[in-house]
């Protein structure tokens, strides 16, 4: 059974800092995303970061240079680093897995990485910035 577990969620002020982990069990497959997403009350669910499994990462351009995504794989964990936070980054995040086919590239881009090839989900842990 998959299974995501986020942790690290808080409230900060605005320019604050936090860092996200979602450590994820049960999951074999060989080809796959992970990602971060967000919901903000009263709006749709949006993508964050993605990586794949050949490392190739994508993010929104409203979280360049702000936020980092990283993966470590000893741990089975994905990582968000979030700095400069602004009141509008405030939301409910998400981490979530996307298995893929095993035919797929090694090397396939993360812009495939849509949302709604994403199967397993964590329960999500809030982040609230305040100005």
């Amino acid at each position: 059974q998959v299974q995501l577990v986020e942790s690290g969620g808080g409230s900060v002020q605005s320019g604050g800092s936090l860092r996200l982990s979602c450590v994820v069990s049960g999951f074999t497959a060989s080809r796959y995303c992970m990602g971060w997403f967000r919901q903000a009350p009263g709006k749709e669910r949006e993508g964050v970061a993605q990586i794949t499994s050949g490392g190739d990462t994508y993010g929104r351009v409203s979280t360049e240079g702000r936020f980092t995504l990283s993966r470590d794989n000893a741990k089975n964990t994905l990582n968000l680093e979030m700095n400069s936070l602004k009141p509008e980054d405030t939301a409910m995040y998400y981490c979530a897995v996307a298995p893929l086919p095993s035919t797929y590239s090694p090397n396939f881009s993360a812009v495939y990485c849509t949302q709604d090839r994403y199967t397993y989900w964590g329960q999500g842990t809030q982040v609230t910035v305040s100005s």
